[in-house]
This record gives structure tokens, C-alpha cells and sequence, in this order.
């Protein structure tokens, strides 16, 4: 086996060694805190003053509560329910808008079109008037006004040939 082999066999078994300290230490720590940490909750001293400290903190903020209502203050959860309900109605204002918006847009777009194609209907017509009357010009009346209501006599058939009078 050469020396370096061996180096790095002694630096693999070392850090194997500190795995395991670590490992022991750590154990032996969160054990130690554990106990610790039961006893304090089992002294009678200890869990009446947490619960002292705890009462406190809820008279303290009632006392609070108190103090921002006479002075007309809100409290920090009435700002919150506050601030949801803007954030609520700023979203659904925000979606109105956007509604608008599109219609607008489609109404926009619709008096547009029709104006659009009722010039172009009208074009239409003044063209087709035009026409009419230019044709109406250069057309030599049919039929003359005079011989618009003339009387056509039927007149009495002649006997044909073989028949009797």
C-alpha cells in the first residue's frame, strides 16, 4: 500500500470518528435539553409563572383593545380585516374594469362598422340614381305619352272561307 493510500485511508476513518462524536454530542445535547426542559415544566415555580406571564399578556392586550377603542383607534386585526376587504374590493373593481373595458371596446367597434357600411350603402345608391337617370338621358322613350293610353278596337272577324252568315 503506498503512502498515499494510506493518507487517504486515515482521512476517511477520521472523518467516520467526527460522524460519530457529532452524532453522540448531538444526541446527548438534544437529551440533555429534553430533560431540562421537563423538569422546568414540572416545577411548580416555573409553570405558575409561565401562566402568570401568560395572563398578563392577555390583560395586557385587552387592556390595549381597550385603550384604541377609547381613543377611537383600530386595532392591528381590525386594520388587517380592513386591509383584506380593500384588497377584496380593489380585485373585484379591477375585473369591472376590465369588463367595461372589453365592452366599450365592442362598442366602440360595432357604430364604427355600421357608419362604415351605411356610407357605403348610400354611395351605393347615389351611383345607382346616377345611373338611372344617365340611362333615362341617352334612351329614346319607347313609348310616347301620347300613345300610352291608346285604345286598341278589336274589330269584328271576317267570315273565313266556308263558314255561313
Amino acid at each position: 500500500m503506498s503512502e498515499q493510500e494510506h493518507a487517504e485511508g486515515r482521512e476517511d476513518g477520521d472523518e467516520a470518528r467526527l460522524d460519530g462524536l457529532r452524532e453522540r454530542v448531538s444526541a446527548r445535547g438534544e437529551e440533555a435539553l429534553g430533560r431540562i426542559a421537563q423538569d422546568l415544566l414540572e416545577n411548580p415555580w416555573v409553570n405558575s409563572a409561565l401562566a402568570a406571564a401568560f395572563e398578563a399578556r392577555g390583560k395586557a392586550s385587552q387592556a390595549q383593545e381597550v385603550a384604541m377603542d377609547f381613543l377611537n383607534l383600530p386595532s392591528a386585526a381590525q386594520i388587517e380585516r380592513l386591509t383584506r376587504r380593500v384588497r377584496s374590493v380593489s380585485q373585484r373593481l379591477e375585473a369591472i374594469e376590465d369588463a367595461l373595458s372589453r365592452l366599450e371596446d365592442a362598442l366602440e367597434g360595432t357604430p364604427l362598422g355600421i357608419a362604415t357600411r351605411l356610407d357605403a350603402i348610400e354611395q351605393q345608391l347615389a351611383d345607382a340614381k346616377r345611373m338611372l337617370a344617365g340611362l333615362a338621358a341617352t334612351q329614346p322613350q319607347a313609348v310616347s305619352p301620347a300613345q300610352e293610353r291608346l285604345r286598341v278596337e278589336v274589330s269584328q272577324r271576317s267570315p273565313g272561307p266556308g263558314s255561313e252568315t
